[in-house]
């Protein structure tokens, strides 16, 4: 059965817990110089609507590091501009590549493409939520801080942007203050 990603509240605790521990022992391996391809053979397809340097770079390079491929698709790549249906688009992908990530406008496009799709949807942002931000926050925070008992975070910054905080809040499952 595929597993998609499309906010943090499809995770519940121990699917954190596996995440953290399972990226610390990647990291570590990385930075000993360690070659582990688990995702030998596969590709993610990326479909970009909306451009970023950061969440190109990190699926990128961690496809890379891991044995994958990234296949980098602008939305002048794709068919949905053109006419095609989200479903379509979909289906066809899912023949071709093992997940695809999304960074779109609309939340509810990447529920529509993830509700087709035959292989795991990953949301690299929407209007409302951006899950691999706050999983790439909280496994910070851990790596800092060891755990998120007696913390305050704060949020400085255009309150637009804001999402994060709440969706950290809520995806911890423990009362940290925050401040904005």
């Amino acid at each position: 059965m595929k597993k998609d990603l499309l906010s943090v509240y499809d995770l519940d605790p121990a699917d954190f817990r596996v995440i953290f521990e399972k990226a610390a022992r990647l990291k570590k391996m990385l930075k000993a110089g360690e070659y582990h391809a688990p995702l030998k053979g596969k590709t993610l397809g990326m479909i970009f609507d909306k451009s970023s340097t950061r969440t190109r770079i990190s699926f990128e390079v961690g496809m890379f590091q891991l044995g994958g491929i990234a296949l980098f698709l602008s939305s002048r790549d794709t068919q949905i501009g053109r006419g095609e249906s989200i479903q379509d688009t979909a289906r066809i992908m899912s023949r071709y590549l093992n997940a695809i990530m999304i960074r779109t406008y609309a939340q509810e496009a990447v529920e529509e493409f993830a509700r087709y799709a035959a292989i795991p949807v990953i949301n690299g942002l929407t209007d409302l939520l951006h899950p691999c931000q706050i999983l790439s926050d909280l496994f910070t925070i851990l790596e800092k801080k060891g755990a998120y008992e007696g913390l305050k975070i704060a949020y400085i910054g255009d309150g637009a942007w804001g999402m994060s905080l709440a969706e950290v809040m809520t995806a911890v499952r423990e009362n940290i203050p925050a401040v904005a």
